[in-house]
């Protein structure tokens, strides 16, 4: 998943000090999810602190040292020096070699719990954050079944006031869900879903906290073994709605809280458990609002850095949300034509940067135009004059050319005079060029819409003709694959004008 390594935390700061930590937060935020676009990859991020270095790194520990530092937090009683050696240690838990170090010793977790829980608030933050720090740990050996004495505890926190405190326990928390389905059971079954509820109804103004709610709840839900409890849990919870709200990107903070909250809808959507209750809490209406106001803002030229990472997520969730029902149903979510424009604004946008969200974005418009009840969006294409555009990228390989092959085929479907727009658009002359690649799925969808088009109206096979398409056929009839084969000659022998038929009997 596309993620930051690292986040800081987003207290307060005065004058140049302000600046250079939105400009240090832009830079994490190029991190952000590097490898969520196309696989649900395990994740976890690591919440940096206001004292330390950017990197967050320290000279490493001798284990010695960070046996002695643990037995000081063991044995102490004075608070004051209790903090500091909690503090020395975090510091210490950076190296992760002190993560293997600390588990070994005696009832560790344990102790760390304990300060978790105890009168002190500073001793509390700090062994919160030797948590934080061990469940970011790249080593098996230290998984969140170790971690699981601290679990009750970080989900009661999550009511608690403190803003800094709380996004602390949820990013561990979050850290902790993608190590086992068993970890996932456990936190559902402590309730962490009514949690997260409640912490991001407390924290709605505070979009650092609401971030990190949204990065946990992804995370407790993205994976491939997710069971059929949580995903009902979650849509029962009332956490939709408050998802829904998140989706207004705000200027000053960045993209991070409505990236994370649209990949959440994104993987309720995909799991296909219920979309009906998904779009009938208004999901589908909320996504392409602001995938048309995104399509606006793109068109323009007004890209902002990190702005792919939240259409990915929209993208996938409106495809998702189109295929659970009939569109017709679906349409009163789907009333502004701006959304056809802003699907073709992507993959103009983003086609060399970005290819596969170009290709994202004409999947969408496929299940669009793929209904049976989709006539309405097949005219709204011609309408606004997008069908120059989308035929534009035929040359263009990464799967975009197929799948603008779908979505023309399905504008062809509805008839005659559909067809006889796609010719006057220019798609004739793109075909012959479609029939001359080297890709066999692209040779095949160009020959089904070639074949709607000629099955619509002989003066477009008398078109074809004339812009020297037959020797296009006459070709692929030789070629090794037997389904283009079969496909150009079928063209030849009942499409063709009669003054264009040919002997096909290479082709026997």
């Amino acid at each position: 998943m596309w993620r930051l390594n690292a986040v800081r935390h987003k207290a307060g700061r005065q004058g140049s000090d302000l600046e250079e930590f939105k400009f240090k937060r832009r830079e994490h935020e190029k991190e952000l999810r590097r490898a969520r676009k196309d696989s649900q990859l395990v994740s976890k991020r690591l919440l940096l602190n206001d004292d330390e270095e950017e990197d967050g790194t320290m000279d490493t520990l001798a284990s010695d040292q960070v046996v002695e530092l643990f037995n000081m937090v063991r044995h102490g009683r004075d608070l004051v020096k209790k903090e500091a050696d909690l503090r020395a240690l975090r510091k210490a838990l950076r190296s992760p070699s002190a993560h293997l170090i600390l588990i070994k010793q005696p009832n560790s977790i344990a102790i760390l719990v304990t300060n978790l829980c105890g009168p002190n608030p500073q001793c509390r933050l700090e062994a919160a954050r030797c948590l934080h720090e061990l469940s970011h740990s790249p080593h098996s050996e230290v998984d969140s079944l170790r971690l699981r004495q601290a679990t009750p505890y970080l989900i009661t926190f999550l009511s608690g006031q403190s803003p800094k405190f709380t996004e602390l326990c949820l990013y561990t928390l979050g850290n902790m869900c993608p190590d086992s389905e068993n970890v996932r059971d456990m936190l559902l079954a402590q309730g962490i879903i009514p949690a997260l509820n409640n912490c991001i109804q407390i924290h709605r103004t505070n979009l650092a906290v609401v971030e990190a709610v949204g990065f946990t709840l992804s995370q407790l839900i993205s994976a491939n073994y997710v069971t059929g409890t949580i995903i009902p849990a979650v849509l029962a919870s009332g956490l939709i709605p408050r998802l829904l709200s998140v989706l207004t990107p705000d200027s000053q903070f960045g993209l991070g809280p409505v990236i994370e909250c649209a990949w959440c809808l994104h993987y309720l959507a995909c799991s296909n458990v219920d979309n009906g209750a998904l779009v009938a809490q208004g999901t589908l209406l909320h996504c392409t609002s602001l995938l048309v106001t995104l399509g606006v803002a793109v068109a323009k030229g007004s890209i902002e850095e990190g702005i792919e990472l939240l259409i990915w997520p929209l993208l996938r969730c409106v495809g998702n949300l189109l295929l659970s029902g009939p569109l017709g149903a679906l349409q009163p979510q789907l009333n502004d034509s701006r959304l056809l424009a802003a699907l073709c604004a992507f993959p103009q946008a983003f086609l060399q940067t970005h290819p596969a969200l170009a290709r994202e974005s004409i999947w969408v418009l496929n299940n669009l135009t793929a209904a049976a009840d989709s006539s309405v969006f097949c005219s709204a294409l011609f309408y606004l004059n997008l069908v120059p555009a989308l035929i534009q990228l035929l040359p263009f390989s990464h799967g975009i050319n197929i799948m603008v092959l779908r979505v023309l085929g399905n504008i062809a479907h509805q008839g005659r005079e559909y067809c006889l727009h796609l010719a006057q658009a220019g798609l004739l002359p793109a075909l012959c060029a479609t029939l001359k690649m080297a890709d066999t799925e692209v040779v095949t969808f160009s020959l089904e819409v070639l074949g709607q088009l000629m099955a619509s109206d002989p003066q477009l096979a008398e078109e074809f003709v004339r812009q020297s398409g037959l020797p296009m056929l006459e070709a692929i009839q030789y070629s090794n694959q037997e389904t283009i084969r079969l496909r150009a000659t079928h063209l030849l022998e009942h499409h063709l004008p009669p003054h264009c038929t040919v002997d096909t009997s290479a082709s026997q």
